[in-house]
């Protein structure tokens, strides 16, 4: 039984409760994997900050007596690459500092087991290809789902499936506070306050509300998935901070709910949509059933038909316990000198013109309740070739809200024709633009 050597960078709510399941379950590892992983450094910004970890344990020393968990503790990002550490375990994020300990790890032919969602999708393809090169692990499950496991399934179980699409609900953060407005008709501030005082969400909620973390996860997945090389910045994003009780209840009315729904969609044969925004999702699509903190992962491949990963995305311990999973994987690898399955290579594939990809929308405005109106509306809508579904209009005094749902058509269109809308003087605002998940 070889003894795996690992530094872990970060000792914060991920790293605390990693260190935790591996104290707790280190013989039951032992005893089932037959390999023997001892946490000998741990990479910290500060080592007098009190951290709520086992003090002492057979963890933190290389022989059979336990331990101190504060000998363990190092501040230079050169100790982690070392010659004693076989496996580098990183989860305290960030980018820069990241991607040199990660990047020096691999070129020095070590596995790294890594939760950084903001890195991968920045320099992902880079790391991958420094990995295939020296020929060991780069193993991320925990940066795309947290505990859903979705990257093992799709880089693995799925790696010669032709998938078709992908579409998640990637984070916990803004699907906890939609079931809040959906539920108790919380306000957009209301949602997010509670958010913030359950641990949900950070005091700068900014990376969650508005897309960008959703946005990082599934540039990941887009790569495993249709070989489409994207980082974050190729993602349509659009987040949650708009939306309006209205716009929840007028959802419910027609038969939808509201999500934040993450996708990547092949074109044709050379190129990729992504997007994330807010979305109507029907009331009889699983989506729909996915509350608060949870994650669902929905995968559409062409002979695998459709699937659906579900769990808790967020939180200390669902997260860490990914993380553990893949620590076990790459400590089993390098014990028995192999390695595990390769990201594929990237295609080819170019990201498509957002303007093109097709769905139905919904649309409302507030309008002069006036004759005239609909007939204005109508022949903006037939010069940019958008055909109406169904149509609803409601006075209110001199004043009425109308909406509308349209055929599928491209997400081009609907943009000139809110453009267009916003011109005439019969409507006040276009007050709100949803795409309908069929």
């Amino acid at each position: 039984m070889k003894k795996i050597n690992i530094a872990l960078v970060g000792a914060g709510v991920v790293g605390s409760s990693l260190i935790w399941q591996l104290h707790e379950k280190h013989k039951r590892i032992i005893d089932e994997f037959n390999v023997d992983i001892r946490i000998v450094k741990v990479l910290v910004r500060n080592k007098e900050i009190k951290r709520e970890v086992p003090q002492q344990s057979i963890l933190f020393s290389n022989n059979d007596n336990a331990g101190l968990f504060a000998d363990s503790l190092v501040t230079d990002i050169d100790e982690i690459v070392s010659d004693d550490i076989d496996l580098v375990v990183e989860v305290a994020g960030g980018i820069d500092d990241a991607y040199k300990i990660i990047s020096s790890a691999l070129n020095n032919s070590k596995s790294v087991v890594t939760a950084n969602k903001a890195l991968l999708a920045l320099k992902g393809n880079e790391l991958y290809e420094i990995a295939r090169k020296k020929g060991v692990d780069l193993l991320f499950e925990a940066a795309v789902g947290g505990g859903v496991p979705i990257i093992r399934p799709i880089r693995e179980s799925l790696a010669v499936e032709h998938i078709n699409s992908v579409r998640g609900i990637l984070n916990g953060t803004t699907n906890y506070m939609l079931t809040q407005m959906t539920r108790e008709s919380k306000r957009y501030d209301q949602a997010l306050l509670q958010a913030q005082e359950l641990g949900f969400a950070e005091a700068d909620p900014t990376a969650d509300v508005e897309g960008y973390d959703a946005a990082a996860k599934i540039a990941i997945i887009s790569l495993l998935a249709t070989g489409a090389n994207a980082s974050a910045q190729d993602v349509q994003c659009k987040g949650i901070s708009g939306i309006r009780l209205e716009d929840i209840e007028s959802a419910h009315n027609l038969g939808y709910v509201i999500k934040l729904i993450a996708l990547v969609q092949e074109r044709d044969e050379r190129s990729v949509f992504l997007r994330v925004e807010p979305t109507f999702v029907p009331l009889d699509h699983p989506f729909s059933t996915v509350h608060d903190s949870f994650n669902a992962v929905f995968v559409e491949g062409e002979k695998l038909g459709e699937v659906m990963f579900y769990g808790r995305g967020a939180g200390g311990d669902p997260t860490a316990s990914a993380v553990l999973g893949d620590t076990i994987d790459a400590a089993i690898n390098i014990s028995y000198e192999r390695k595990g399955a390769a990201v594929g290579f990237a295609f080819d594939k170019t990201i498509a013109d957002p303007r093109e990809w097709i769905s139905k929308f919904y649309v409302s405005a507030e309008v002069v309740d006036e004759p005239g109106v609909l007939a204005q509306i109508a022949q903006v809508l037939a010069k940019h070739k958008v055909s109406v579904e169904s149509m609803n209009q409601v006075g209110q005094g001199d004043k009425a809200k109308l909406v509308f749902i349209t055929h599928e058509c491209a997400d081009g269109y609907i943009c000139d024709v809110v453009q267009d809308l916003t011109t005439l003087s019969c409507v006040d605002a276009v007050t709100a633009v949803y795409p309908i998940m069929q």
